[in-house]
């Protein structure tokens, strides 16, 4: 296999990149996306079926379902990039191992600095898009979707209810049924359960409609009648009305935005510790693909009897223990339990002692050293 030097020589021209930088760039970028693809979809297949849910509830509007849906892809690309690309290197740097293209590599006179090279090319732009999901497309995406859903919630309409069908709201406390709904909305012969403590009321009246009044959300009725009581008693009051407002559900008039929804120019100006951890976890995605990508290289290196899962297995529970520590860095720092200033780095740290002291396990200290040398100079 032969294979070009990235430096410039006599009488050959300098490149930017060399033929063995596009076939990694393209090998890894295939990965990296292919298995983005597959963890996304995973992740977000499970939160959606709790959006659809409250679509068929009604809670939430039909036309906001497929901008939801879009909102937590976005979400879920930022959390999942950092661990995509660490599996796509020691995926594609694994095979290139077991086929010996990396002998073909050293007998070239490459090193696993041609190596990094490679990798880098496409690592640098993936750390600068994931700086730019988790700072500001994640926020802006989580603040959407909190707005999207209070603001259905608070205008809660007919979309939940059609003809012939029981409908419940308030936790079951209240049931209804209407034989027919009309194109404003109204419903005609409406059957209604409301339970008020051990008191049971059923209500029958011509029409119906909902309507936001102060306090929340009515069901508001019009000629009809209702018998109220403790099922089991002989005690019943029956009365009859022309009109009769049920409480469906209260309505909460504030939006409470999350830490997650808020901007990453105010968190800053911020001093608050919740508020300096929420920072310090969107630094984590950018750092996360420099950090996992530089460690993936030599974790990659198989022995020629080494099984083929062996460094994936290693790799799981390096990523494990750090995303783990990052969630225990982000308690301690609310806590005060840790200095906020040692919170921004000191996991990030350790990741990076962690990829050096494997290249020296690997290399050894002088080959290392004489390496950055020849680089340097």
């Amino acid at each position: 296999m032969s294979v070009e030097r990235g430096l410039p020589s006599a009488g050959r021209p300098f490149r930017l990149l060399t033929v063995l930088d596009k076939m990694i760039i393209k090998e890894l970028f295939q990965t990296v996306t292919a298995v983005l693809v597959v963890l996304v979809v995973i992740i977000v297949s499970r939160k959606f079926i709790k959006v659809l849910a409250q679509a068929i509830e009604g809670n939430i509007a039909n036309e906001t379902v497929m901008t939801l849906l879009g909102m937590k892809i976005v979400i879920a690309t930022t959390t999942f990039l950092p661990a995509a690309l660490f599996m796509a290197v020691l995926m594609v740097l694994g095979r290139m191992y077991r086929e010996q293209e990396m002998a073909a590599i050293s007998s070239a006179g490459g090193s696993v600095f041609t190596i990094y090279r490679a990798v880098f090319w496409l690592v640098l732009p993936l750390s600068v898009a994931g700086a730019g999901l988790s700072m500001l497309a994640a926020p802006w995406a989580e603040s959407l979707s909190e707005k999207l859903m209070h603001q259905d919630k608070q205008n809660a309409d007919i979309r939940g209810i059609s003809a012939g069908r029981f409908v419940e709201y308030s936790d079951g406390e209240l049931i209804f049924y209407t034989e027919n709904v009309d194109e404003q909305g109204r419903m005609h012969k409406v059957f209604v359960q409301n339970k008020q403590g051990e008191k049971t009321g059923v209500v029958n009246a011509e029409f119906g409609w909902l309507k936001n009044l102060p306090g929340g959300l009515y069901l508001v009725l019009e000629n009809g009648e209702r018998i109220q009581g403790v099922p089991g008693n002989k005690d019943f009051t029956l009365e009859a009305f022309s009109e009769y407002a049920v409480l469906v559900e209260k309505k909460a008039t504030i939006l409470n935005l999350g830490r997650e929804a808020i901007t990453t120019e105010t968190l800053w100006q911020s001093k608050e510790l919740r508020d300096v951890a929420e920072i310090q976890d969107r630094f984590s995605t950018p750092l996360g693909v420099l950090l996992l990508a530089f460690l993936g290289v030599p974790l990659a290196k198989l022995s020629p009897r080494g099984g083929i899962y062996g460094s994936m297995l290693v790799a799981f529970g390096i990523y494990f223990v750090y995303g783990n520590l990052q969630r225990v860095n982000h308690s301690w720092v609310i806590s005060g339990a840790l200095p906020s200033w040692l919170g921004y780095f000191w996991v990030d740290a350790l990741l990076l002692l962690l990829g050096l002291m494997m290249l020296i396990r690997l290399y050894g200290w002088s080959w290392l050293l004489q390496n950055i040398k020849e680089k340097l100079a």
